[in-house]
This record gives C-alpha cells, sequence and structure tokens, in this order.
C-alpha cells in the first residue's frame, strides 16, 4: 500500500479518463499517463533504491510519444515557483512536515462501509445516483481514478487514500467537476472538436484541472495547495537536474522516499536517459490553473463556467449569447456564489498567497 500523498498512478492500461471524454464526433489519442509510462518502472526503481539513490534510471517505453509531444512539454515555467515554494513553506512552518499534516489534517483512514456510504452520499448530491459507477479497491496504485469502462464513467477509489476529511474533496474534484463539466460540454455548440475550433475556443486546460484542483480542497479549514504546489516546483527543477539529483533535491519538501520516487518519475516521464537534465512539464498546470483563476476569482462568473462545459474562464463572456442552458447542472457547493466567493478567498488566506503579487503575474 502506498500513502495517501502519493499521485494519481501512471497507468497501466485502459481508456481515457472520464474527466477527459471525447464529445460526440470527436477523437483522442492514447493516453498520455498510458503512453509514458516506462514499461521497466519497477525494475528501475529497485535499482536506484538499491544504489542508495545514486543510480540514474533508464527507462524504456512500449511505444514512445513522438517528439512534438515530448517537445510541448518539454520546458518547465517558472512564473508561479515562489508561489510554489511559499505554499509548501506555510505547510512546513505549521506542521512541521507534510507527513503530519497529512495525518493531523486528513482524519483516519475510512472503512469500506464508510467510503461507499460517503460516495452513495455525493452521488445523491450532485443527482449522479446511476450515472456514475463507484468501484473500491485495496490494489490501486492511487488515491482514485476515473476511466471509461463498459462505455460508463467509473471512479475507483483507493481504500488506502481514503481519508475522512479529504475523500469528499476527491468526489467534487472527479464528479463535480470533471464529469459535470463533461456532461454540461455535450450540451453545447462547441462539443466537438471542429465546433471549438468554429468558436475559436482557448484549451480548456488550465481552467479545467485549476477548477479541479481548487475544489478538492474548498471546504477544508486548512485547504493547503500542497499537492500542485509541488508538482510544480518539481517539474521546474527536473528541467535543470538529473533525477538522482532531483531525487535529493526535493527531500526538503518530502521526507518519504517512495513518495518522492513518484513525483520525480511524473517529472522525468517520457525520458530515457535520467542523467541528463529534462522535464515532461504537464504536471504544473494544476497550480498554473488555480492561481489564474484565483487571480480572476472576482470576475469570473462560475456558476456559467461550469455551466459551458470544457471551457476556459477566459472565454466565459464570449460564450454566454450562444450557451445551452436549460439542462446545464451546477455541482451543489456552487449553488451559492456567495458562499463559493468566501471559500477561495479563504484558501488564499491561508495558502498567504498575495493579491496584487497575482495581478502582475496574471494579466
Amino acid at each position: 500500500m502506498r500513502p495517501a500523498t502519493s499521485l494519481p498512478h501512471i497507468a497501466r492500461v485502459g481508456g481515457p479518463p472520464a474527466s477527459a471524454l471525447p464529445s460526440p464526433g470527436t477523437r483522442r489519442g492514447s493516453c498520455l499517463l498510458v503512453a509514458l509510462r516506462p514499461i521497466n518502472m519497477e525494475d528501475e526503481r529497485r535499482a536506484f533504491f538499491q544504489s542508495d539513490f545514486q543510480y540514474e534510471p533508464q527507462f524504456l517505453y512500449t511505444s514512445p510519444e513522438p517528439s512534438a509531444v515530448l517537445d510541448k512539454y518539454r520546458e518547465g515555467s517558472d512564473l508561479f515557483l515562489t508561489q510554489a515554494v511559499g505554499i509548501m513553506e506555510c505547510v512546513l512552518r505549521t506542521f512541521g512536515s507534510y507527513e503530519s499534516f497529512e495525518e493531523a489534517t486528513g482524519g483516519p483512514l475510512l472503512p469500506k462501509s464508510r467510503v461507499w456510504a460517503a460516495a452513495r452520499k455525493y452521488l445523491q448530491k450532485e443527482s449522479c445516483v446511476g450515472e456514475v459507477v463507484v468501484c473500491l479497491s485495496e490494489e490501486l496504485l492511487s488515491q482514485a481514478v476515473m476511466m471509461v469502462e463498459s462505455c460508463r464513467p467509473t471512479l475507483t477509489i483507493n481504500l488506502s487514500g481514503a481519508r475522512q476529511h479529504w475523500l469528499e474533496g476527491m468526489l467534487r474534484h472527479e464528479i463535480g467537476t470533471h464529469y459535470l463539466r463533461g456532461v454540461n460540454n455535450s450540451l453545447q455548440p462547441w462539443s466537438s472538436a471542429a465546433g471549438r475550433k468554429r468558436f475559436g475556443l482557448k484549451p480548456a486546460n488550465p481552467t479545467e484541472e485549476g477548477l479541479a484542483s481548487l475544489h478538492s480542497v474548498l471546504l477544508r479549514k486548512q485547504p493547503y495547495l500542497w499537492r500542485a504546489a509541488l508538482l510544480y516546483y518539481t517539474v521546474f527543477h527536473a528541467a535543470h537536474m538529473s533525477f538522482s539529483q532531483l531525487f535529493s533535491h526535493i527531500a526538503r519538501f518530502v521526507q518519504d522516499p517512495a513518495v518522492r520516487w513518484e513525483y520525480c518519475i511524473r517529472a522525468k516521464r517520457g525520458q530515457t536517459d535520467t542523467s541528463q537534465p529534462g522535464c515532461f512539464s504537464k504536471d504544473q498546470v494544476y497550480l498554473d490553473g488555480i492561481l489564474r483563476i484565483l487571480r480572476h476569482r472576482r470576475n469570473i462568473d462560475f456558476k456559467m463556467l461550469a455551466s459551458l462545459g470544457k471551457v476556459s474562464y477566459e472565454d466565459v463572456e464570449r460564450l454566454r449569447p450562444q450557451a445551452v442552458l436549460h439542462k446545464a447542472r451546477i455541482p451543489h457547493f456552487m449553488q451559492d456564489q456567495e458562499r463559493y466567493l468566501q471559500h477561495l478567498d479563504h484558501i488564499v488566506a491561508v495558502n498567504e498567497l498575495d493579491d496584487s503579487q497575482l495581478r502582475q503575474l496574471v494579466p
């Protein structure tokens, strides 16, 4: 079993995540997390740990992604590096370590009966009973994963990461954000790739993952943005370090070697020879999206953002006149927009984010 600090796994098999279901008439390539999972990862992990973390893993892939895909994510950004470090330092000042923070704020692990009950209750809140299949696992290598199985969105929850105070945040992320925005997207005239092109839509990310990540912590008393911050930080430094150097470098923030391995392999995936500097920067999207949304939180119509489907917050006002809204579904936690904004303000305050700095960084 892996601790709940672990990341969504680099999937072995399966179709695209349910959070990224294509609209009718579109096609998707293979999931990046599948294509970029080294086939010799366990062997290289063993060699790395046996070398006292000095060996530089040499990864093999079944079908390496085209260079164009890797080139797209080759550059790590430092735009929000100061904010990423600041967020993690907040946690360390308060709790001493992330592991202590998790233990203090996550609550106890829940038995199967309580996880089932919480999932059923959440599906009722969002009127999704019968739409999303929920499975429990003791073998899953992540906290949760949402995949399409037999043409149905299926959410599998790892019992080893199902903590009392954090479980609903995961449900808000996967179902309340990704799933419901996907449902709403299917109603819109831009639901197909051709439709997105016709309307000149910006990419759904970083808004999509930023919004989902905010919703993961939205109702916590201490809504630290630790995971998004550490992913951002690790990717940036991977661009300038070898695997072993990166592993040593992030020990400042993560003590558990098994968890450090996971962060490093995500930042280095796609590389064959990890003795060379290089990163796969896709995971910076979480903090990037979070901070852009928080920067503009006073100007975004969040109910409309949810209603329009898989769109950027920057496109909301332009798309409003063409929107199909009569069947749009708004997650329960976004119904009261004033209270929703209060939660966002709380996230800003707890993470000691500076609005004036965000205004300088994001137009």
